[in-house]
């Protein structure tokens, strides 16, 4: 199997960034997994510069189809006392496949101290034991997972989560790949089967160095609004203490 530190020290230079190999175990039906594209993007903005801050936050639209050899051009649109703003797009054979805004700053000093995102669950003692694919072509067998125990609505996903291999990779490039692992939470309000597709993805980091015990995360997805094909949910990741490392919204496209 194919690991994302495999893919990532696979890189070669491009005209304007990096080329890549996506390999049939990271596609999500005709795509590449979201997660995978978002965090190949993020490796290459994060090498148009050694010394930049830890990644803020993440602007993405998941433009296209992307598959097999991809190259992903950088730029860096502003670069200011504090923070950094660097374009990474993800193109393919058939063109653009992801275009993606990295914003990186640092921690600034402030007088304000204010967190309202109590994790949902606590971290099981003892821990389950995980499952996980082995389907050929399917991005899941890269990951484990544990299904979370507790009373939650139907338009929720909540899941502990984490990479099989992680050695070796960014903290910041890892948790990207994880934080997208989660189907569509409308697909838990569902009574028919159909395609499902993430349009737009806004991720925002909590913390400069994302840390967990064991390689475990917990994500929640929960559908906020599910209308005339479209859908707008709202996404949490916390560290196996229960401290919140990442907040989102994603707006999905419901052909059902």
């Amino acid at each position: 199997m194919t690991t994302l530190a495999d893919i990532i020290a696979g890189a070669r230079p491009g005209e304007a960034g990096l080329r890549f190999d996506i390999p049939p175990t990271w596609m999500q039906g005709r795509t590449a997994y979201g997660g995978l594209s978002s965090a190949l993007a993020l490796h290459a903005a994060q090498a148009t510069a050694a010394d930049l801050p830890p990644l803020r936050t993440a602007q993405i639209s998941f433009v296209g189809p992307l598959a097999g050899a991809v190259e992903v051009p950088t730029k860096t649109l502003r670069r200011g006392r504090t923070a950094a703003f660097v374009s990474a797009n993800v193109q393919g054979e058939t063109g653009l496949g992801l275009g993606a805004t990295f914003v990186f700053m640092g921690d600034q000093p402030s007088h304000i101290d204010h967190v309202a995102l109590p994790a949902p669950l606590a971290f099981p003692d003892p821990f389950p034991a995980p499952r996980s694919s082995e389907k050929v072509e399917y991005f899941f067998q890269n990951f484990e997972y544990v299904e979370a125990a507790g009373d939650f609505e139907a338009a929720d996903y909540v899941r502990w989560v984490r990479l099989k291999a992680r050695d070796g990779l960014d903290p910041m490039v890892a948790l990207m790949a994880v934080a997208d692992a989660l189907p569509p939470a409308a697909m838990g309000l569902a009574t028919q089967r159909g395609p499902i597709s993430s349009m737009t993805w806004l991720v925002n980091m909590l913390t400069a160095k994302p840390e967990t015990r064991d390689g475990w995360w917990l994500l929640h997805s929960r559908t906020d609004y599910a209308r005339n094909g479209c859908s707008s949910q709202s996404m949490a990741i916390w560290n196996a203490d229960g401290v919140p490392v990442a907040s989102g919204m994603q707006s999905v496209a419901l052909f059902i």
